[in-house]
């Protein structure tokens, strides 16, 4: 670059730390050079602040910007006065389940803030296991799209019919696989910016532990609730957190090969006590400067990243009508009276928590609800309602232990195809029709059905050996009990 057009760029960025800061609040502007304080101990001291590269995982989510934008203000702020400032990766996971909304979002933030062409800024995405430049516009690769999709059902699969709707475990796995392995590519990054809440931190590792032991990698050692394990734990799974799974299959390597430090140094620094204020004061921040459209509701209704609350109260409903013998009305409305208990004890808006209810909890819509739940798990994730059915009753599992009753209560013309059936998990061969019924009411080859019928299914414990609640679910139960 010339001097003119370093002198040039050196401008645009002090204006847009200039702008950026006009959004935010003394309480705010306290926190940013607090975090400047603490990234610069993290490096090492301010001599050595240029070398220093840390990481932030941009999903699209509020949360997620929010801390980008602090980052960014960190970074720009550092370079002000400095001669040099810390370097900024920023990573995001393509999943199934995000949309294109998350996607422009990011793109909105990222040009809001000035990070595209910014040499001290590297802006990546991961599709497929492959590490690739961040475009927006890039659809998920076929090959990304069906993995995603196995890699749910096979660890969705891993439970009991009456073990808790986790579901979605998965999420956990890929993300914390993820995290070990773009924090190594291509000379690895010195921290890993954790924004997360304590309570989100501890559900995460919760989730993971849990899912680790789904795919049949064995009980994790965590003795602390906080990220501050995190890459203890993720270098405990391996490099390869499905190998159990897809053992003999063709699965991908993380890619391009070559390009991933042998000997990870990241570290989890975490600011969460940095992020000050509510959400709704952070709205002009959010939408005007970064560009941001949320969907008020989703983000404070979702109390999981890896399915969205139309498809999560779907899938309640479809318990209650197909596992509990219910009606789908009453799941929904279940999934609803949690929600609003969980809104308002984060002193949500009143006005968000209408919305709820007029999303889930009007008679005249529920129809209308039902098929469009369905069809966004249809489009996003891949799956039908069938295979949404038959997840819930995880029938595979434990040698087919829960197939009989899979089959009186949702299929009860293939009763008399149960040997056939058994026989295909075993390997042996069967009528072709027996095969392609499998298949089409599960989602999966029959091959990888075998692999669950080998396995047992997980009832994760906590350490004291008692089954905990998660999500909060005991809490909510008594205040729902109570009348709240």
């Amino acid at each position: 670059m010339t001097t003119i057009h370093d002198q040039a760029m050196n401008y645009v960025y002090q204006q847009v730390l200039q702008r950026l800061l006009s959004f935010f609040s003394r309480a705010e502007r306290t926190a940013l050079q607090l975090m400047i304080q603490r990234l610069v101990v993290a490096a090492g001291g301010m001599e050595r602040i240029g070398d220093f590269k840390v990481m932030s995982i941009q999903s699209g989510t509020l949360d997620s910007c929010y801390t980008l934008a602090l980052l960014r203000a960190a970074q720009l702020s550092i370079a002000s006065r400095a001669p040099a400032t810390f370097q900024l990766r920023v990573a995001t996971l393509r999943l199934n389940g995000t949309g294109s909304t998350a996607l422009d979002n990011i793109h909105r933030s990222n040009a809001a803030l000035f990070l595209y062409d910014d040499p001290r800024v590297e802006l990546l995405m991961v599709d497929n296991r492959e590490v690739l430049p961040f475009d927006h516009l890039a659809p998920i690769s076929e090959a990304g799209r069906e993995s995603n999709r196995l890699n749910q059902l096979m660890v969705g699969h891993c439970r009991t019919c009456d073990g808790p709707l986790d579901l979605w475990d998965d999420g956990y796995l890929t993300t914390g696989e993820f995290y070990g392995q773009i924090a190594r590519w291509d000379s690895g990054v010195d921290a890993l910016i954790s924004s997360e809440t304590p309570r989100q931190q501890r559900q995460f590792l919760e989730g993971l532990k849990r899912a680790a032991q789904k795919a049949g990698l064995g009980t994790l050692n965590c003795t602390s609730a906080g990220f501050e394990v995190l890459f203890a734990m993720l270098d405990e799974l391996g490099s390869d957190y499905y190998r159990e799974f897809y053992f003999g299959h063709g699965y991908a390597t993380w890619r391009p090969a070559g390009r991933f430090e042998a000997c990870r140094r990241t570290t989890s620094l975490d600011i969460h006590d940095m992020v000050v204020g509510k959400l709704e004061e952070r709205w002009p921040l959010l939408t005007e400067f970064l560009g941001v459209r949320p969907d008020e509701m989703a983000a404070h209704l979702s109390d999981n990243d890896y399915v969205s609350p139309g498809i999560a109260a779907h899938l309640r409903g479809l318990q209650a009508c197909f596992v509990s013998g219910r009606s789908y009305e009453t799941g929904v409305a279940e999934y609803l009276q949690r929600a609003l208990v969980m809104m308002r004890r984060k002193q949500v808006p009143e006005r968000i928590c209408e919305l709820a209810l007029e999303a889930f909890g009007n008679p005249a819509t529920e129809a209308e609800q039902r098929l469009l739940a369905a069809a966004e798990a249809q489009k996003n994730l891949g799956l039908t309602e069938a295979q949404l059915i038959c997840l819930l009753f995880s029938p595979f599992i434990d040698s087919g232990a829960g197939l009989e009753r899979f089959l009186r209560s949702c299929h009860p013309g293939m009763l008399v195809a149960m040997p056939d059936l058994h026989k295909a998990m075993q390997g042996y061969q069967v009528p072709e029709q027996v095969v392609q019924w499998m298949v089409d009411v599960s989602g999966l080859p029959v091959s990888l059905i075998g692999t669950l019928y080998r396995m047992k299914p997980v009832v994760v414990e906590a350490d004291n050996g008692v089954e905990e609640p998660r999500n909060d679910d005991a809490a909510v139960v008594g205040e729902l009990s109570a009348g709240h």
